[in-house]
């Protein structure tokens, strides 16, 4: 049986968006960034990058995310392309890997976070306002909470792990990236 990527990992195994109720929006976008391992270990792997003032990046990083949840309501992805689309966001761990290593920018952390935001907010088109609402708030308090707690322990967890712990972090990001990758492009 064939499961499309955006409906994979939502609580109550998402009925249709049209079908949802408040409380199944509100915990399904709770549960959404918590359930897929590609959008969970990427909010994780900003804790290990390394960021200047961390807790600077949170208010543009949700925003970010959030910014891209909407525009997938005004711009809904083609089914067509939608296992390249997780393809990036499983790139997109690889990429944190090299912005921890230092070898890429952090404002590639932006953009990405959309890429996320974007694939999160496709689960829900066709939801009445009030369960989309609810979705979202979910996806803000999920997405919020883990990048509150990741910005707030990152200079914390970076000095306990040292130099060689940070380079042996990003390297498994990097790896748990291309792994993603590779299994979703290469049948």
């Amino acid at each position: 049986m064939l499961v499309k990527p955006a409906f994979a990992h939502h609580p109550f195994a998402m009925p249709e968006a049209g079908n949802l109720n408040a409380l199944q929006g509100l915990i399904s976008g709770v549960g959404h960034p918590l359930l897929g391992p590609d959008h969970l270990l990427f909010l994780l792997a900003i804790g290990f990058v390394g960021l200047n003032r961390p807790r600077q990046w949170l208010a543009p990083l949700l925003a970010a995310g959030l910014l891209g949840s909407a525009i997938s309501l005004l711009i809904p992805l083609p089914e067509t392309l939608s296992v390249y689309a997780e393809a990036l966001v499983s790139l997109s761990l690889a990429v944190a890997g090299l912005v921890a290593l230092g070898k890429a920018s952090p404002l590639l952390l932006v953009p990405l976070i959309s890429l996320h935001g974007y694939l999160l907010g496709g689960a829900i088109i066709g939801a009445e306002p009030t369960p989309l609402t609810a979705y979202f708030l979910g996806l803000f308090i999920s997405q919020g909470s883990i990048l509150l707690l990741v910005t707030t322990y990152s200079k914390r967890l970076l000095d306990s792990i040292g130099n060689g712990g940070q380079h042996i972090t990003a390297g498994i990001w990097i790896g748990i990236g291309a792994a993603f990758t590779w299994s979703l492009l290469i049948p």
